[in-house]
């Protein structure tokens, strides 16, 4: 049998169906196939339904099918009311009758164990092979606010008031959670166009739905819950295709603890964690992580606004000193900025606003604005929306009464219609005080009314990133991400399982144009004195051995050392600790290295993440990388953005920039080791385990990666060539 080809376009038989089936419809009110008959008819339902039942002629005023061999119109989507011991004979009756498209809410399937993750694998493929788009199992179904599609057993989705506005998509990897943020955003005046809960996503995943609302007119912000994604890859693909068009991805990830830990070697993959990854990887592709579904809620409603901020400079107006003092406290710590206005801004304020107000920022409109005249609120609005240093107003209060018949909110509404700058309310979440009047109408007119509760400042900083990005993609060029660095096939030295030797891992560095330390190595005393004297003076010693990767654990390690009788007696040393150390450890012999001047040190690595592939780490070098954790991921590939992005982002930057007088490092020598890195990543992802160059040596101009530690997987060496072919 031919097997379809999977395209998130025929989604919109699912989320847009003409005709929908009910499989188990029943007239008993208890059961689920009459709710289900029962929510599409409440939620008005612009499509024919076509209830299925042998026993029955008439549900709820809808005439009964017997089958659906029996149904007059192809049918677009089957709901399946039907428990899991039935719903591969209803798949294959689906496939006989060519439906697009079903809802399975039953569970019993992966989620239970092998067993029923075999039941599932039968249900893919019979999926898969008739072209059938299948959401779930163990789903709570989908509603589509905008025609009414009704397809849930959860009474938490059919019984909330909607608003007019309906452009954000919901996707949901938990059926409960998922509901409660569905909630929440009504309570909130936010209505989602779209809620799915993809369940154990046997044939339809997140990211089928992220591509399908990236391609759908009807949906501005794409937001979700994810516990974790599958095909990292993909979803990467439609993180820049939705950025190019300006459609936000808003996801909570939830997981940030440990899930557990392994054994690993380098201080990168001790390092590195599932969540760590994850933020990296939301940070690289200009997905927004929300910490919470109230970062859903905000952002998506000051997106709506349909303007995004060109800065970070933002003015609070206020009737209420200490509220004002509390929001400029909270947007400097989420990095706003709280702009100091312009003399002539000032004045302009000063002129409309009593003398006892203040037109600092916080501009303090006192009690008089929250008492006897409300009007005051537009007065600063006027001379702000002048002043081209202002990117962001935002109002702590709000008159409460302002309705939609009131003039001054109509001038209120106008003047913001006047200006690209964003401007919102967000007001203080207590009873009689959290929803104005007017909020229907303000936000009709693009301006967010969000109560405080909500965290809309949190929301409102990562709006700002996501617009930087957005703008920063659109004027970037030649940001592609890097090929092979070197056409030398290092691969013969990727031994499944092996530890290479500092020699060995420098020979792999140096393939991908990675300056390394001059070295040579010497198995007796005489070799070391000839090499260091080769080398000049000072030199270091290290053991090389692949047993033992950290030198330092072992006191194997001399720095240094100058003069024929001190490399004598360090090469003894070295041998000897070393042997103290790992009695049975592999010897090479001892690495003889050019003593490198004082630089800044930075760490630089790989990991190989199960989800991810390989992972790039950067961080401030030497022994304390562990003790800080001051470090940054991103996945490879990468980009030079990527790589600066990841030198920015750390606390060591400040460092790195100079300080106390100390000339700033070379930034551009950092990204293009850590895109070569990349680049021997990508290259080798099948082989590398884990790699650490630590110390990775930074100077004014130039670095050196002064040691270097590389793992190969167990498994059998699947890169041929360079490149990893």
């Amino acid at each position: 049998m031919e097997v379809a080809v999977k395209d998130s376009r025929v989604l919109g038989s699912m989320l847009k169906p003409e005709t929908v089936a009910i499989l188990g419809a029943s007239s008993n009110k208890n059961k689920l196939g009459y709710l289900q008959v029962k929510a599409l008819l409440d939620g008005g339902f612009q499509g024919d339904i076509y209830p299925i039942n042998p026993n029955a002629d008439m549900i709820e005023g809808l005439r009964c099918y017997h089958s659906l061999a029996d149904v007059p119109k192809q049918v677009d989507l089957a709901v399946f009311c039907v428990s899991a011991a039935n719903a591969e004979e209803c798949l294959m009756d689906c496939a006989k009758n060519k439906v697009k498209s079903i809802i399975l809410f039953a569970s019993g399937y992966s989620e239970v164990g092998e067993k029923g993750f075999e039941k599932q694998e039968r249900l893919r493929k019979i999926a898969e092979d008739n072209g059938i788009r299948l959401l779930g199992p163990n789903c709570v179904g989908l509603v589509n606010t905008v025609n009414g599609l009704v397809c849930t057993f959860s009474p938490g989705l059919t019984e909330l008031p909607l608003k007019n506005k309906r452009e954000v998509g919901f996707i949901t990897q938990s059926g409960a959670f998922g509901v409660l943020t569905y909630i929440a955003a009504a309570q909130a005046g936010l209505t989602f166009n779209y809620f799915v809960s993809v369940g154990n996503e046997a044939e339809t995943g997140f990211s089928d739905l992220v591509e399908y609302m990236i391609d759908d007119p009807e949906t501005s912000v794409i937001s979700g819950y994810l516990e974790g994604e599958k095909n990292p890859d993909r979803l990467r693909r439609l993180a820049t295709k939705a950025l190019d068009v300006n459609k936000p991805i808003v996801i909570m990830k939830s997981g940030r603890s440990s899930a557990g830990s392994r054994a690993a070697v380098s201080h990168t993959g001790s390092l590195a964690g599932s969540d760590k990854i994850y933020d990296g990887f939301f940070k690289q592709t200009n997905i927004v992580r929300a910490e919470d579904y109230d970062d859903i809620i905000s952002f998506s409603k000051l997106f709506q606004a349909k303007k995004l901020p060109k800065g970070r400079n933002t003015v609070i107006i206020t009737s209420s000193g200490g509220r004002g003092i509390n929001e400029a406290d909270r947007c400097e710590a989420y990095g706003l900025h709280i702009h100091k206005l312009q003399t002539k801004t000032r004045q302009k304020i000063e002129q409309r606003i009593p003398s006892f107000a203040s037109a600092a920022n916080p501009i303090d409109l006192t009690a008089a604005a929250a008492v006897t005249n409300p009007e005051l609120f537009i007065e600063p609005l006027k001379a702000l929306v002048e002043d081209k240093d202002v990117d962001i107003i935002m109002f702590s209060e709000f008159p409460m009464n302002w309705d939609a018949d009131s003039p001054y909110l109509q001038e209120f509404i106008e003047i913001c219609s006047s200006t690209d700058k964003l401007v919102f309310i967000t007001t203080f979440p207590l009873e009689g005080m959290a929803v104005p009047a007017g909020t229907d109408e303000l936000e009709k007119n693009g301006i967010p009314v969000i109560t405080g509760d909500l965290n809309p400042v949190r929301a409102l900083a990562k709006l700002v990133d996501y617009s930087e990005r957005y703008r920063q993609t659109k004027q970037e060029k030649g940001n592609e991400f890097p090929g092979k660095k070197t056409e030398t096939n290092v691969s013969k030295l990727m031994r499944p399982g092996a530890t290479l030797s500092e020699s060995e891992a420098s020979e792999v560095l140096e393939s991908y144009g990675i300056p390394i330390t001059k070295r040579q190595l010497a198995i007796t005393e005489t070799e070391a004195v000839k090499c260091a004297e080769e080398i000049g003076y000072p030199v270091v010693l290290k053991i090389d051995s692949p047993d033992i990767p950290h030198k330092s654990d072992a006191n194997a390690i001399q720095l240094n050392v100058t003069g024929e009788q001190a490399v004598r007696t360090a090469y003894r040393e070295v041998l000897e600790n070393a042997a103290n150390y790992k009695p049975d450890a592999k010897v090479n012999g001892v690495s003889v290295q050019q003593m490198l001047p004082q630089g800044v040190e930075v760490i630089c690595g790989v990991s190989n993440d199960p989800t991810f592939g390989p992972v790039i780490m950067f961080g401030l070098g030497g022994v304390f990388v562990e003790v800080f954790e001051d470090i940054a991921f991103r996945v490879a590939p990468i980009t030079k953005q990527d790589a600066i992005d990841m030198i920015t982002e750390t606390k060591g930057y400040q460092v790195l920039r100079g300080i106390r007088g100390k000339p700033a490092a070379d930034i551009d020598a950092i990204a293009d080791v850590l895109m070569r890195v990349s680049a021997l990543a990508s290259d080798y992802k099948h082989d590398i385990n884990e790699l650490d160059i630590n110390p990775l040596i930074v100077y004014e101009q130039g670095i050196v990666a002064a040691d270097a530690m590389l793992t190969v997987k167990e498994t059998e060496n699947l890169s041929s060539v360079a490149g990893g072919k």
